[in-house]
Parts: C-alpha cells; sequence; structure tokens
C-alpha cells in the first residue's frame, strides 16, 4: 500500500495533515487537519472501501477546501 506523503498532490507536499478516524457502523468518518491552516475537512465512507480510499479522498478534499479559501493556489 501507498504511504500517505506518495498519495499528496504537490501542493499537500510538506503540509503537516492530522488524520483521525471515527467508525460509525457501516461508515468511516475520516477527518483531516492542516495544521498550519488549523483547515479542517471530514468525509464518509463505506467502511470496506479501505484505508487507500480514506486517505486519497479525505487529501484531495483537503486540497479543494484549502484552493477554495486561497491558502494554496
Amino acid at each position: 500500500m501507498m504511504d500517505m506523503e506518495k498519495m499528496m498532490t504537490e501542493k499537500l507536499q510538506g503540509r503537516e495533515i492530522i488524520l483521525e478516524y471515527h467508525p460509525v457502523g457501516n461508515i468511516m468518518r475520516v477527518s483531516a487537519m492542516d495544521t498550519a491552516t488549523m483547515t479542517e475537512v471530514s468525509i464518509q465512507c463505506p467502511v470496506n472501501a479501505g484505508e487507500y480510499v480514506f486517505k486519497k479522498n479525505v487529501l484531495a478534499k483537503m486540497e479543494y477546501v484549502l484552493r477554495k479559501e486561497g491558502k494554496i493556489s
């Protein structure tokens, strides 16, 4: 399986992002926080989707939110 550094896009490289997993029944709630900007995002996926899908989706959402807020270009 790929490590988180390889999954991050160029825009997120070098940023410290904390991931938190919280299972709720058949759903996994995944939260990510960018420590530099204190920006937090979360997603929900089926538990059986797997860690790769959790990380890929939450990091994509983090990049989207940071771009939208003008914190990265």
